[in-house]
């Protein structure tokens, strides 16, 4: 199978990581393909940027569908244009922050989510209740560095994960930590040995959703919510018309 993993900001060395991940996890038949739009933020750290990113996230889309994948990846915690891409798609699209959460569900009774600066947590709260997960996830606990921060201070990133990961066990109650930000790949593994609990990555996640929904055969419902777009003049926005 191949899968399109699509990071929706515009910093390659993100999207390298996020395909070393992907790559890592999925099986030897699986082909990742991980881009970045040609257009877009280099980061998401707020809803400007989350909304900046869904002109260049839907054209990667379009262009998969006319490649033929298997499979679509939204490489981005805050999981955007992810209803949108599911309606340009007829096959699975996953949204990473669903993925994590959906996994941290089936073998933990609730979890947090560690994240970055407190300027994405309204949009990763946004994600939880559209996900279903508002009962489950006990809090989000954010750092005191943005994304970008992660790629130039790794070992400074981990320090800051880890810190917010033991209060969100020891204060919070937190049986599981999901990470929320796709520049977090790298982490998962330490701080789960740190943690002493499962710490999900949700790259991963989707990679291995995503392997079982194309090996069952299945493909996004049609039938309403996610029917195709209808045909109309998307003014200047060639590469996502319908």
């Amino acid at each position: 199978m191949r899968i399109k993993v699509i990071n929706p900001n515009t910093t390659q060395s993100m999207t390298d990581k996020i395909y070393d991940a992907a790559t890592y996890v999925a099986r030897p038949d699986t082909e990742i393909v991980a881009v970045s739009p040609e257009k877009g933020p280099a980061s998401i750290d707020n809803f400007h940027d989350q909304f900046a990113t869904l002109t260049g996230l839907m054209e990667e889309v379009h262009k998969g569908v006319k490649e033929g994948f298997d499979g679509f990846i939204i490489a981005a915690a805050c999981d955007p244009g992810l209803y949108a891409a599911r309606q340009i798609a007829n096959v699975p699209v996953v949204g990473i922050g669903e993925a994590s959460m959906y996994m941290a569900n089936m073998v933990a009774a609730n979890f947090s989510i560690v994240t970055v600066t407190k300027s994405i947590k309204p949009l990763l709260w946004e994600v939880v209740e559209r996900s279903g997960m508002k009962d489950k996830c006990i809090s989000i606990r954010c750092t005191t560095m943005n994304i970008l921060d992660y790629e130039h201070d790794p070992e400074g990133g981990l320090h800051a994960l880890t810190v917010e990961g033991r209060n969100a066990v020891s204060e919070d109650g937190a049986e599981a930590i999901c990470l929320g930000s796709a520049g977090m790949v790298k982490f998962a593994k330490n701080l789960e040995k740190e943690l002493g609990v499962p710490v999900f990555d949700g790259v991963t996640a989707a990679v291995k959703i995503m392997e079982g929904l194309v090996d069952l055969g299945k493909k996004t419902s049609k039938m309403s919510t996610y029917k195709y777009p209808e045909k109309k003049e998307y003014k200047g926005f060639p590469g996502i018309q319908p």
